[in-house]
């Protein structure tokens, strides 16, 4: 049973960062694409960002584009995502999730999120 676990959240500042961590366990993380995605209040489920395994390509919506970054570390099972420049519109639960291909399959597994408050 492959499990994923979100840390790094908290509150920060507008213009802040925060480095969020996905560790992923019960499977090979080099067998997986892996997703960042939030959810805010009343909002529908936006994925900010993916990274593939098979071409090592990125892929970021255009709400975050220059600002987060995804990475990943398959010898630690863990991918991080790095926000800087935080806005109080990226106040969210952001959740990690497995897929094949970012732009070719469903996610399958997701992990319990982690929440990230921008705010002064």
């Amino acid at each position: 049973q492959v499990q994923l676990v979100e840390s790094g959240g908290g509150l920060v500042q507008p213009g802040g960062s925060l480095r969020l961590s996905c560790l992923v366990s019960g499977g090979s993380l080099d067998t997986y694409a892996i997703g960042w995605f939030r959810q805010a209040p009343g909002k529908e489920r936006e994925r900010v960002a993916c990274a593939n395994s098979v071409d090592s390509n990125t892929y970021y919506a255009t709400s975050v584009k220059g600002r987060f970054t995804i990475s990943r570390d398959n010898a630690k099972n863990t991918v991080y995502l790095q926000m800087n420049s935080l806005k109080p519109e990226d106040t969210a639960v952001y959740y990690c999730a497995t897929t094949r291909l970012c732009l070719a399959n469903p996610f399958d597994y997701w992990g319990q999120g982690t929440q990230v408050t921008v705010s002064s």
